[in-house]
């Protein structure tokens, strides 16, 4: 189910990298950790991912985060399409470390072609969406090599799908540079969505106690 054919010579496959090495500061506790549904945020969002296309799901978490191992542990126990957990020698200062140390796991265990892409969204986005993940990796038959966004109501969202020929980009990010920078400085692709379904394109993060306490409060929660 998680490969599509490109061509009648290549199946691509899509791995997801989940970037969970954060330190919740604004939240002002382990945010990926909080209550959502009947389960916890991280686990949320990997239950979207699963439910999706892709191979693969590499998350990449501190060393010392000891509490969200263990929950991620427990997670893959259960899950379905394999969850694998990186944990770099030296804790990510930012989600650009983490997606290099993600890259570095998939090159060593999967080794990936040209034809296979990698996706990304924050680890705590809990309503991403498996549909907006599925529609990103079947475009790539009509967009070979191009990097995929999902767009709606003027905004891009989230996952962004970057081709694996094109990893080589982050290793050669400058120190001030973010992953942003991919995006300014290679052609993007924008797939638009129905301005109606906007939240699906463009999930919400939760960066504050405020976005977590509007997030529970409107019942996406329970989903």
């Amino acid at each position: 189910m998680s490969r599509i054919l490109i061509s009648r010579e290549h199946v691509m496959r899509a791995f997801a990298i989940v970037p969970a090495a954060g330190r919740s500061q604004r939240m002002g506790q382990a945010k990926l950790l909080l209550p959502w549904g009947q389960a916890t945020v991280i686990e949320g969002v990997l239950a979207r991912w699963r439910a999706s296309l892709v191979e693969r799901i590499v998350v990449v978490a501190r060393r010392d985060d000891q509490p969200l191992q263990d929950r991620l542990r427990q997670f893959q126990q259960r899950a379905t399409a394999p969850v694998e957990l990186v944990l770099p020698e030296i804790d990510p200062p930012d989600m650009k470390a983490s997606v290099r140390a993600a890259l570095d796991h998939l090159r060593r265990v999967a080794n990936p072609g040209p034809d296979d892409v990698w996706l990304m969204a924050p680890a705590d986005m809990p309503e991403l969406s498996s549909r907006v993940v599925n529609c990103l990796i079947e475009a790539v038959r009509q967009f070979p090599g191009e990097i995929l966004v999902p767009r709606s109501g003027g905004r891009r969202g989230h996952p962004v799908l970057f081709p694996f020929a094109l990893a080589q980009h982050v290793d050669q990010l400058g120190p001030d540079e973010g992953l942003n920078r991919l995006l300014e400085s290679l052609p993007v692709r924008e797939l638009e969505w129905p301005a109606d379904q906007a939240d699906e394109a463009v999930p919400v993060d939760l960066d504050t106690p405020d976005d977590y306490a509007r997030a529970v409060e409107s019942g996406r929660s329970r989903c």
